[in-house]
């Protein structure tokens, strides 16, 4: 690599694929015509790594360059013979790569040209051919648009894009190598005279593709990604095709865990209620409320597994998820924000039991009660309903907000407690004092539900 100047960085997965596959591994440089780089880097990098297990060679910005690496099994005999006949290979490779391309270019002048072609393809019998899907996607996104803070030119952009998003999969580059959808998609759109907005939007809705993986970066890419894996994950549960056990042939547990991470990442608050509901008003089958509660409860279920993966306490992960499972980032910020309350020394010992006394005396109440401040008879009522008063509202969801307005009530809670008797025999006095303590209890509403809690 030093003889090139190139980055020494080398592909992990790749590495520990190839060093199972020989035992005496010799390393070698090839090469190849610098005018095959005129290619789409991706589809260069997809035929040495996945057709020949070939290292792609980059120089320290990442671009690549004119060579690859391979790995023999033997000695370091003949190298020249050798690199000379996976020279062969990789160049016959590259010009079949530019020939799909060109037979693209030619017989294309816009990438909507390639739409009708789509009809060919079925997504699911029930739910239509991708052509069907793709007129979905594009509904869905448009019904998503005012749901966020998007620039008249991006909606711009994220219109055409959906229109477009699909169109790649019949080409005759992607049908060769399906690992390059979207990338196709974008590299023709550029071509073709599209936005190079609308290019990366295409690209960027296939995105995460792996847990973890990188995200869209524009707004457009991450709304077709959204309204996407809502369409597949609300329309297969709508046919009645959910997961079971390892069974996954439509791969809805990486849609779930992607659509989670996009609006995790993201930051962005959206309901996933709403975002189902959407999806399910343009599919060709009856979504009912039963489908699209159990198809919540799955995507939830990734969120869960997630957290605890990431070392989360499942308490505190069930007892976000028990208030604002619907939204994905606020329940990550709300499950770091109650992850650091109870590591107080004073959680266990003060917050939480001060909390749990208003919670247990008044769950099993339907009923609420009302509060009338002319028949208080106690000091301590006087001092509860006040603090309540003065309890500033936060921002919804916030474990923050709702825990520092509850802070300052600990200890008039338990004076509360000390001096009155809640049950007291005569009525008014009884409810105005339950509805005291169902207020305390409501100030964790929306925020999580500390019922689930080790302690409570």
């Amino acid at each position: 690599m030093a003889e090139v100047n190139a980055s020494e960085e080398l592909d992990a997965g790749l590495l520990d694929e190839v060093n199972m596959l020989v035992e005496a591994p010799t390393a070698l440089r090839g090469t190849f015509e610098e005018k095959h780089l005129e290619l789409p880097s991706e589809a260069l990098i997809s035929v040495m790594k996945k057709h020949q297990r070939y290292f792609p060679v980059k120089d320290a910005d990442g671009k690549l360059m004119p060579y690859f690496v391979t790995v023999r099994n033997g000695g370091d005999q003949f190298l020249e013979t050798v690199a000379d006949g996976n020279e062969q290979v990789v160049r016959a490779r590259f010009a079949d790569a530019a020939f799909f391309i060109s037979e693209d270019l030619q017989q294309n002048e816009s990438l909507a040209d390639l739409l009708p072609r789509l009809d060919t393809l079925i997504f699911q019998y029930k739910l239509g051919s991708m052509l069907d899907k793709s007129k979905r996607i594009e509904a869905v996104v448009a019904d998503l648009l005012p749901l966020f803070d998007v620039s008249d030119a991006d909606k711009k952009a994220a219109q055409r894009a959906a229109h477009l998003c699909k169109a790649d999969l019949v080409s005759h580059m992607v049908v060769e190598m399906t690992s390059l959808q979207g990338i196709m998609g974008r590299h023709y759109a550029s071509l073709m005279g599209e936005d190079a907005t609308v290019g990366q939007a295409i690209a960027e809705h296939y995105l995460p593709k792996t847990s973890g993986g990188a995200i869209p970066q524009s707004k457009p890419g991450l709304l077709i990604g959204l309204a996407d894996r809502l369409d597949t994950l609300a329309g297969l549960f709508a046919a009645d095709l959910a997961p079971t056990g390892t069974k996954d042939p439509f791969a809805q547990r990486r849609a779930a865990l992607g659509l989670v991470q996009m609006l995790v990442e993201s930051d962005l608050d959206f309901d996933l209620r709403q975002g189902l509901a959407l999806a399910a008003d343009k599919l060709p089958v009856e979504a009912s409320e039963e489908s699209l509660a159990a198809c919540l409860d799955f995507i939830v279920g990734r969120q869960r597994v997630d957290l605890i993966e990431r070392g989360f306490r499942y308490d505190v992960v069930d007892a976000v998820l028990g208030a604002q499972r619907h939204n994905p980032a606020g329940v990550m910020r709300a499950v770091k924000q109650l992850s650091a309350w109870v590591e107080r020394e004073d959680w266990d010992s003060t917050l939480l039991p001060a909390y749990s006394r208003c919670v247990r005396i008044t769950r099993d109440k339907i009923e609420t009660f009302e509060i009338a401040p002319a028949a208080f008879k106690e000091d301590a009522e006087k001092a509860l309903y006040e603090a309540l008063q003065a309890a500033p509202a936060g921002a919804p969801g916030s474990v923050d907000d709702a825990l520092n307005a509850f802070l300052p009530l600990v200890s008039v809670i338990n004076t509360f407690f000390d001096a009155v008797l809640v049950m007291d025999e005569e009525e008014t006095v009884r409810n105005n004092r339950l509805g005291l303590l169902q207020q305390v209890a409501g100030m964790m509403d929306g925020v999580a539900d500390l019922s689930c809690l080790e302690g409570f």
